[in-house]
């Protein structure tokens, strides 16, 4: 089933995003307050409207409660990604993800209700954009230009198996640096020890190989 997600604010990060999750077969509703962007991605997208993003009511409008995700990628204008991300999750939004530009501004974003924090230095449109669609990624960051780290859920035809059996490293270039079972803590893994559908793994791995273990 394909997944709906909408990005509000079309900068540069905003454009790439939407651009990406719609060249990977998402259905994309984009907004901006600038006519002629939203003139240029009309064949880019599902759905282009123009609007106040600042505005509660606009914001409402765009029917954004039956989005799978919205993604506030307004920047550095802060009254802004409030609004987007209050409306957002007063409606319900099962994941609410906000581009920030300061530790400030992310620290913001969250007590508001943000589920998610991106920057755009870290992670560009269309790493995102694979992030945000995988069904098994849930969190992440890049340690620097080559490696990144992400916690990640199992795919299903790992569970039951142990490490030893899936042979992750040799397959997908990455590597387990811990695990945990549901709310426990984080610890070293068992190699042998069979993986469940309650586990998460963190795993470090090459940026470019992202894409190898999206679904």
């Amino acid at each position: 089933m394909k997944k709906s997600v909408a990005v509000l604010g079309l900068g540069r990060y905003g454009t790439s995003l939407a651009k990406s999750l719609y060249d990977m077969g998402a259905d994309v509703l984009v907004a901006d307050i600038n006519e002629d962007k939203i003139e240029e991605m009309k064949d880019h997208c599902t759905v282009a409207v123009c609007a106040d993003l600042e505005n509660e009511e606009e914001i409402k409008a765009l029917d954004i409660k039956n989005m799978d995700t919205v993604v506030c990628a307004m920047g550095r204008n802060l009254a802004a990604s409030i609004m987007i991300v209050a409306v957002a999750k007063e409606l319900g939004v099962p994941l609410v993800v906000a581009k920030s530009s300061s530790e400030r501004m992310s620290s913001i974003l969250r007590k508001v209700g943000a589920d998610k924090i991106i920057i755009p230095e870290d992670f560009g449109g269309n790493q995102s954009a694979r992030i945000l669609l995988s069904d098994n990624f849930m969190d992440y960051f890049q340690v620097d230009d080559n490696l990144s780290m992400i916690e990640i859920k199992p795919r299903e035809s790992w569970v039951g198996k142990s490490l030893i059996e899936l042979e992750l490293r040799k397959k997908y270039k990455l590597n387990v640096v811990a695990v945990r079972n549901g709310g426990s803590n984080w610890a070293f893994i068992d190699p042998n020890r069979k993986l469940t559908e309650e586990t998460t793994l963190l795993v470090i791995i090459e940026t470019s190989e992202l894409h190898r273990i999206s679904k």
